[in-house]
Formats: structure tokens, sequence, C-alpha cells
């Protein structure tokens, strides 16, 4: 895997983990009414989370030489809740996080 792809990789994990964070938070806050910590936590962490990985869905897309589907699949998955963890094992099964000519470093 090239390093894009690691960084890829690593964006999705991030991205993933906050989410499952703030809806742990939002559980906490909204439906068991014990506290907004998680909240208050979880969400501005995500929102970077979020960020982050846009930036690296566009980098991947330029850098790995991704079709435009791969890289839309992959903005419109950092949308729903957990789906970026899935989409990254997909995408690494089917060879997306390493470059499609062998010129990417």
């Amino acid at each position: 895997m090239y390093p894009a792809g690691k960084l890829f990789a690593a964006a999705a994990l991030i991205e993933g983990v906050t989410w499952a964070g703030l809806l742990v938070g939002m559980l906490l806050k909204r439906g068991l009414e014990l506290t907004d910590l998680g909240v208050r936590i979880f969400g501005p962490l995500h929102g970077i989370a979020f960020l982050f990985y846009v930036a690296i869905c566009l980098y991947a897309w330029i850098k790995l030489r991704w079709p435009l589907w791969a890289m839309l699949v992959a903005l419109v998955a950092a949308v729903p809740p957990l789906v970026t963890v899935p989409l990254e094992m997909w995408f690494r099964r089917i060879g997306l996080l390493s470059a499609r000519d062998g010129s990417a470093p």
C-alpha cells in the first residue's frame, strides 16, 4: 500500500471512531439524559475528522489515480455513520489503495 493509501486508511478509521464516539455521546445526552460530555468532546473531534477525511479523499483521488466513481463513493461514505471503515477495507481488497499505474510513491 502506498503512503496515500495508508493515509486514507487512517483517515477512514479516525472518521469512523469519532462517529462512533459521537453516537455514544448522543445516546448519553438524548437517550439516557445522563451527560452531554460525549457530544462536547466528540462533536468537534468528528467535525475535524470529517474535514480531514474529505481532504484525504481528494488527495487519494489525485495521488492514487482513482476513478471518479471511487472518489464520489468515498465522499458519500462519510455521511452515514461508520461506513468509512468497511469502505476502506473494500478499497484495499480491490486495490484502490495502491497506485493504479505504479507511478505514485
